[in-house]
């Protein structure tokens, strides 16, 4: 697997272990940890701006996505409102993730506990070019669902 150095810098002053971990040899995210003092409850609908306790220096040409982590997802409805999130490489400021509860019952996010992933990802930026006419193609505009349900 691949790999670059990442500088980090604890940003809480919180006993907790802040860096992210993969849990896997093979995984592509690692996990972040809410580095809140004490529990925070979600209710059914609501979203909360969630500490990471962790900034980091991304090289140019790379970024970092929050995304949700799937157990959260598939047993108690705990997602990320903007997935992906996406730290750019010049920022510098607190990793915080938005957490919303799409589940039917109140949801306790515990001090420590490991509420979303983030994943390294190569960045592409365009270079745009004005034309009247774009290459045409067998889809052409259909979307949103053209192609079925």
């Amino acid at each position: 697997m691949a790999q670059i150095k990442v500088p980090l810098k604890k940003v809480t002053d919180l006993p907790l272990d802040v860096v992210p971990v993969y849990m896997t040899e093979g995984s592509a995210g690692a996990d972040l940890i809410a580095a809140i003092p004490a529990p925070v409850i979600l209710e059914p609908g609501q979203y909360r701006l969630i500490d990471t306790g962790i900034a980091i220096a991304l090289p140019p040409g790379y970024e970092a996505q929050v995304r949700p982590r799937s157990g959260l997802a598939a047993k108690h409805g705990i997602t990320c409102l903007n997935t992906p999130g996406t730290i750019d490489a010049d920022y510098r400021g607190e990793i915080k993730v938005i957490l919303i509860n799409h589940g039917q019952q109140p949801f306790t996010i515990q001090p420590g506990e490991r509420i979303a992933q983030l994943v390294i990802a190569p960045v592409v930026q365009g270079q745009w070019v004005i034309t009247d006419e774009l290459p045409q193609t067998e889809r052409g505009t259909g979307g949103f669902g053209h192609t079925g349900r």
